[in-house]
């Protein structure tokens, strides 16, 4: 018995790293050439497995984009969703704000320079049905995680009184985005640090300035 739970545990861990090659191929690939450009074909090349396995996995193109989504969200090393990581309980017991905000930029800012290549060139393939659907999905849990994470910091540290919850998540979906982040690190040359700086600074200069006296902004530009 115990040598058919070692065999299938085997199988499965096999399973697991032939499908996170794939998703890793697929990544490469969509974030160099784009989404239209790529086939299956292409990935099932990089990845090294046939392309009857590739479709056998995922089954279409679109659902290895959505896939794909999800490879750069969590990383290749983690199991969990970025809600269920250290990090995030880190978020939910700091005591000042501008230790959540560390811990929350910081971490976010890591899944932004994962995600922000593969959404700049999925936003450009929006005309196409299956990309404008899974990006717009890929927006939504954004929006969801967002307003999650607004309502936690405003049960303790007050908003703006001009700022009610839903501005303030539409402000994060701006600062705090993968067109933000491409477009300051990916083509302005800010490194990722700046990038982090400059979001905890107008973060707390937006949301909570006003109401957190006694919470100092965090500088806009690394010494």
């Amino acid at each position: 018995m115990a040598d058919v739970k070692s065999k299938r545990s085997t199988r499965a861990d096999r399973a697991a790293q032939t499908r996170l090659r794939m998703a890793r191929a697929a990544y490469e690939l969509f974030t160099e050439r784009g989404y239209q450009a790529t086939t299956m074909g292409d990935i099932a090349d990089r990845a090294g497995v046939a392309v009857q396995t590739l479709h056998f996995t995922f089954g279409t193109k679109a659902a290895l984009l959505q896939n794909t989504y999800d490879y750069a969200v969590i990383g290749e090393h983690e199991q969990l969703p970025p809600d269920q990581q250290p990090w995030y309980k880190e978020f939910l017991a700091s005591a000042r704000l501008e230790d959540a905000l560390e811990v929350l930029v910081d971490n976010v800012g890591a899944v932004l320079a994962r995600t922000a290549p593969l959404d700049d060139f999925v936003r450009s393939a929006a005309h196409e049905p299956s990309a404008a659907r899974i990006r717009s999905h890929a927006e939504m849990m954004r929006r969801q995680a967002w307003t999650a994470m607004i309502e936690h910091l405003a049960r303790r540290f007050p908003l703006n009184a001009d700022v009610d919850t839903k501005c303030a998540v539409d402000i994060l979906m701006l600062l705090m985005s993968p067109t933000s982040y491409q477009t300051f690190v990916g083509e302005y040359g800010w490194t990722p640090s700046q990038w982090r700086r400059w979001c905890a600074s107008a973060i707390t200069a937006q949301l909570f300035g006003k109401s957190n006296h006694q919470s100092q902004a965090p500088r806009a530009w690394p010494s």
